[in-house]
């Protein structure tokens, strides 16, 4: 039996637990204009054949929102809008996609750099015209092959128009293209964001607060 006064200091010896901390994600369905949503992870219509998200919405951290909502405005002017794909990404569901894909260009490892999606600042966007249609990109979405990429021998002149039109856009307002993912843009300074783990149903319940990841 340990002596109470030992037991005393092992408690006082003890790490606290860290507080929870303000996530600061926000629904990027408000957003004025609000762009398409096809949230794929919502659906069995993805590269893991398995539904991952409870529900069809997605969330930014709010600083990338806003740069969101200026890239929408500028479009919004051409006739143009963002279909979002996906955003933030619990770290939970990021390691689930790491056990299935283990190639590092396609899928963040999640012991490496935690993901990029898991901090509310990568956005996966494709553009559309002003009936919500689809232009025209160099391969589908989640397509883990070589014409995915940014500099793809395959993509017609079309296709690169399309995507260096989007990225434009998406430059202009602090996003950075992901050279192996056309679809796929970070906010700029995303690896200073913290790691995040609330789930889409806290977020649904309105929770704004979530525990730190170590």
């Amino acid at each position: 039996m340990i002596p109470r006064f030992a037991l005393l200091l092992l408690l006082a010896a003890a790490p606290l637990p860290a507080a929870p901390v303000p996530h600061h994600l926000v629904d990027v369905g408000r957003l004025t204009p609000p762009p398409l949503l096809e949230i794929r992870y919502a659906t069995p219509y993805n590269f893991t054949g398995a539904v991952l998200y409870p529900a069809a919405r997605a969330y930014l951290h709010r600083d990338a929102a806003r740069a969101l909502q200026a890239v929408q405005r500028d479009l919004a002017r051409d006739g143009l809008g963002l279909k979002i794909y996906d955003g933030y990404r619990p770290l939970s569901v990021q390691q689930k996609m790491w056990d299935l894909v283990r190639d590092e260009r396609y899928v963040s490892n999640p012991a490496v750099n935690r993901g990029r999606h898991t901090r509310g600042t990568a956005v996966d966007v494709t553009l559309v015209d002003r009936h919500g249609n689809e232009l025209a990109m160099p391969s589908t979405f989640d397509a883990f092959t070589p014409a995915a990429h940014r500099d793809s021998a395959t993509m017609t002149p079309r296709q690169r128009a399309n995507m260096q039109r989007l990225s434009a856009a998406m430059e202009r307002r602090g996003f950075l293209p992901y050279p192996f993912e056309w679809w796929h843009f970070d906010f700029r300074g995303w690896e200073k964001f913290p790691v995040l783990n609330v789930t889409f149903e806290q977020l649904a319940r309105g929770e704004t607060r979530a525990e730190p990841v170590p």
